[in-house]
């Protein structure tokens, strides 16, 4: 059944829905263009404060280039050195109480220039693959040693860093001071203190002035390299592996006084840190322990390794690299080794200083030596203990064991090495790269 609805009661039925149906569609088109509006507006908001924040560091930056141009090289300098040494230098040291900020001094590359006369050869006291060394005279008549760092050297820049961040907060009678550095675009500089009669090599190893070296010089010049590293290893702030210990690196004042310089390949351990291994072994052939050699490993018995065949170098007077002993089968260590278990220790001294010298001393030092370059890294001697047998004349010292890397000959070439046992010598057919310094 169907009702209808006549007249104006349905009339104004049909006006109501069709008003009804309209207002429905407005607010449906104002939601739409609120909607529109508002995005619109964020639109536009956004992409002012991208212009604004652009232009801001637009203006920031060519702010900055007129601020660097109107800087010198003093304060190009320091800013460097504040970003990619003071920084880092946090970084690594974080686990320190109290980091002062590197109060280095800051020299101009000009004032060094002048100096060393534009760094002429005349004035260049050695060379290596970091770069050269030059003598320098400040203004007010002071003597420097300036160490100008090869632009192509990669290790350079690493060795520069490293010595910024290490020797400048080291101090020790014993060890080179940094006075300061400069860097300047491309040249990066350090400067030391000038040390009259240059490197311990320079000295020791050339027949006309190795007279200069008595035995109270040279047994003062192992003393004094074995205070400075027994500071490195334990006295100093940080615990110090040198890792590249040599003659070379051993300067002598005008007292023939030793401090031991260019701390470029040095590592810090922490204070729970005994050892570290590493991938990439740099140091030089004659002074590097077995195990670093062979497996990359390093501690501070490294350097006691070295610092043995430093003072077996001393003694004799002969470089352990190129020294060959009874048809080449024996280096400078094997030769020793060889003399000690003979009874004839005595013979490896240095006949340029003939019969001035102390017999018990000299033995000491040449027992010391071999306990320092004994192949098992536990079996060596701690700086403390070294210190304490070398200042000591009623220390009883152990016996020393077999020495590491003590056969000249390669073992390729030698019919008989199966022979040898009875020298209780070590043979270690090894290929490493070097990094020499001098």
């Amino acid at each position: 059944m169907s009702l209808k609805l006549y007249g104006p009661f349905a009339s104004e039925l049909a006006y109501s829905g069709s008003a009804d149906s309209g207002h429905g569609s407005d607010k449906t088109k104002q939601i739409i263009m609120v909607i529109g509006i508002t995005v619109s507006i964020v639109i536009l908001l956004s992409g002012l404060t991208v212009f604004f924040v652009r232009k801001r560091k637009g203006l920031q930056m060519i702010w900055k280039e007129k601020t660097e141009r109107r800087k010198g090289p003093r304060e190009r300098s320091q800013d460097l050195l504040l970003n990619e040494v003071v920084i880092s230098s946090k970084k690594e040291y974080s686990s320190e109480s109290n980091i002062d900020d590197l109060e280095l001094p800051l020299f101009d590359f000009s004032t060094l220039a002048m100096a060393t006369n534009n760094f002429s050869d005349e004035n260049k006291l050695g060379q290596g693959g970091f770069g050269s060394v030059y003598k320098g005279r400040l203004v007010e008549d002071h003597e420097i040693a300036v160490k100008r760092l090869s632009k192509s050297s990669g290790q350079g820049i690493e060795e520069f860093k490293n010595e910024v961040r290490l020797i400048a907060r080291l101090q020790h009678r014993n060890l080179v001071r940094l006075l300061g550095c400069c860097v300047d675009i491309d040249e990066k500089i350090l400067i030391y203190e000038y040390m009259e009669n240059k490197s311990l090599d320079y000295v020791l190893f050339d027949k006309a002035k190795r007279s200069l070296l008595d035995w109270p010089r040279r047994f003062n010049i192992i003393c004094g390299t074995a205070r400075g590293l027994l500071y490195l290893h334990q006295d100093s702030r940080f615990r110090i592996i040198h890792r590249d210990l040599k003659a070379s690196n051993i300067l002598l004042d005008g007292e023939m006084n030793p401090k031991i310089s260019d701390f470029g390949m040095a590592r810090i351990f922490g204070k729970d840190q005994t050892e570290a291994n590493t991938r990439r072994v740099v140091g030089t052939y004659g002074y590097m322990s077995p195990e670093y050699a062979m497996d990359g490993h390093f501690s501070v018995k490294s350097d006691v390794f070295s610092f043995g065949v430093l003072v077996l170098e001393i003694i004799s007077g002969k470089k352990n690299r190129g020294f060959y002993y009874a048809n080449n089968e024996l280096n400078l260590l094997g030769h020793a080794w060889k003399l000690w278990r003979g009874g004839n220790g005595l013979e490896l001294i240095d006949q340029s200083l003939g019969d001035l010298y102390s017999p018990s001393e000299v033995m000491r030092c040449i027992q010391v030596g071999l306990l320092c370059v004994q192949e098992r890294a536990e079996d060596r001697p701690t700086m403390s203990s070294v210190v304490l047998m070398l200042s000591s004349e009623t220390a009883t010292l152990p016996q020393p064991k077999q020495p590491g890397f003590c056969l000249g000959r390669n073992p390729v070439e030698t019919t008989s090495s199966s022979s040898k046992q009875e020298e209780s010598c070590t043979v270690n057919n090894v290929t490493v790269t070097m990094l020499e310094a001098r």
